[in-house]
């Protein structure tokens, strides 16, 4: 974890570095080839759990990560 919630990033920031999907990427938020996720737009940063159901009907927590433009 690079930035954490409230904090203000800008564009290109990195916000997590990590192996795999554990955070999901959410609104002006990208996700790199390694799985890195970074800021599109200038804002603050918020991360959200939210429920989620998969292809196979389980169900399970996942982290979303957002930039809120301020």
């Amino acid at each position: 974890m690079k930035i954490y919630d409230g904090q203000i990033v800008k564009p290109g920031y990195v916000i997590i570095r990590q192996r795999g999907t554990k955070f999901l990427p959410g609104k002006n938020v990208g996700l790199g080839d390694d799985d890195t996720i970074y800021a599109l737009k200038e804002g603050r940063v918020k991360f959200k759990t939210i429920r989620k159901t998969t292809f196979s009907g389980k169900k399970v927590w996942k982290k979303i990560v957002h930039v809120i433009p301020e």
